[in-house]
């Protein structure tokens, strides 16, 4: 072994950061393992290791018992075998002597290599699992240093990451040196196996962009109550406000869409909705299947289904591209939904509509101030009276082309009179009474 042993040592240590005693106590142990093995000694406490600081060169010493019956010649001495090794020892005392093999050197340097390379690893990833696992669930700036089918190795500071194929974004491509947030999955100290695993679809990194884009998901005044991601296409994310006064959708949005759009740029185009949670699952359901606009939510609890109605013209909205759109809703919320429109509810029963409106209507009770606070709300003509219902009531006929369709009703309180509109042209005027009044010009859509 060279000279400059414990130099060396000293400088691999001190460049990964390991200590350099660690090193030279675990080359000594390794040493001391093969010369056990050699020479049959099962006990740690009968050899000694001694490395010599100036040249590196290792000695071993074996510890023998002086006793007056020798059972084990190897750790066993007799006291006249002792005195001739040391004048005066006495029964039971230990008798240290020298045991180094011949050509012990070259074991103990290509040992000493093995070991220093070994604990070089066995530091390093120690090292990584302490700095890595209180931090599972964080987002983590990091650069691609190599890609494939497989995997994509992660430059994460001094360490490494690997992302495997279950963790990328399909519509992603990755090229090195591009700099990316990835989401820590897991860290572990084994010796199998990445060490640290990031992803780039976990819907953990969604939530995460949002905490650090909106100052108010971070401080806890809108907070996050679900998520639903196919990675790289489309996402939802369900948000509820914990203060008065605060709009959850708004804040996640931003001025001019600023904070949504540098989530976007980060998640390479993917689309994202925020919509508002809501404790009612029927609102929730309603309100997951945005931008569609829906008329009714019936649930099922026995099976967890909701079967929404929504107007004709706005079924591919609902449904979405290859079903997307729902898809996602069902993820968000739970509900399997079953999206209907009235014709096909029709089709099937002419009850199942009136069933709808009915239902609508006994969740409006105060159906006219509700209006009032709210302004225009849809109603669903009936196909074949061709009226619409509110609150029990009915109101019409409207014309025969608004069979079936979805149409706006506002309330004027101060003439108390029903104004119904379809895109956006006024189609009939009518009283509480119902009835009908005649069209005036200025009362055309906005």
């Amino acid at each position: 072994m060279k000279s400059d042993f414990y130099t060396a040592i000293a400088q691999i240590a001190a460049e990964r950061g390991i200590p350099k005693e660690a090193v030279i106590s675990s080359v000594e142990h390794a040493l001391k393992t093969v010369y056990k093995k050699e020479a049959g000694i099962q006990e740690d406490e009968n050899v000694e290791v001694r490395m010599d600081p100036v040249t590196g060169g290792a000695r071993i010493f074996v510890h023998r018992h002086v006793v007056d019956d020798v059972n084990d010649p190897v750790t066993q001495v007799t006291l006249a075998e002792a005195r001739l090794e040391k004048p005066g020892i006495k029964i039971g005392e230990v008798l240290i002597v020298e045991r180094t093999p011949k050509g012990f050197g070259r074991i103990a340097a290509q040992t000493a290599k093995q070991v220093v390379l070994q604990k070089i690893r066995d530091y390093e990833r120690e090292m990584v699992y302490s700095e890595y696992q209180d931090r599972i669930g964080e987002v983590l700036n990091g650069i691609v240093q190599r890609a494939d089918e497989k995997a994509v190795v992660i430059e994460l500071g001094k360490s490494e990451a690997v992302m495997p194929a279950r963790e990328k974004v399909p519509s992603e491509r990755y090229r090195p040196g591009q700099r990316l947030k990835v989401y820590l999955v897991d860290a572990s100290k084994e010796q199998r196996g990445p060490q640290l695993v990031v992803s780039r679809a976990h819907p953990g990194l969604l939530k995460r962009l949002f905490e650090l884009e909106v100052p108010e998901i971070f401080s806890g005044v809108v907070e996050i109550m679900a998520i639903a991601r196919e990675p790289g296409t489309r996402s939802k994310v369900a948000v509820v406000a914990r203060q008065d006064n605060v709009d959850p959708v708004g804040s996640c949005v931003g001025i001019r869409g600023v904070r949504i759009q540098n989530i976007v740029n980060e998640l390479q185009g993917e689309k994202i909705d925020v919509i508002e949670w809501a404790p009612d699952q029927a609102g929730f359901v309603a309100n997951a299947l945005s931008p569609a606009r829906v008329l009714n939510v019936t649930l099922n609890e026995a099976d967890r289904t909701a079967r929404v109605l929504v107007p004709s013209d706005q079924m591919s909205l609902a449904i979405g591209k290859e079903g997307q759109n729902a898809r996602l809703a069902h993820k968000l919320t739970g509900w399997r939904i079953d999206v209907k429109d009235p014709e096909s509810m029709l089709g099937q029963s002419g009850d199942l509509l009136r069933q709808a409106q009915e239902q609508t209507e006994a969740n409006m009770p105060s159906a006219f101030d509700d209006m009032m606070n709210l302004g225009r709300q849809p109603r669903l003509v009936n196909r074949k009276s061709h009226m619409i219902g509110i609150s029990g009531r009915e109101y019409g006929p409207l014309p025969a082309a608004l069979a079936g369709m979805s149409v706006d009703v506002e309330f004027e309180p101060e003439t108390s009179t029903l104004n119904i509109y379809y895109n956006r042209e006024l189609q009939g005027r009518y009283t509480l009474e119902n009835e009908s009044l005649p069209l005036h010009d200025d009362a055309l859509a906005d």
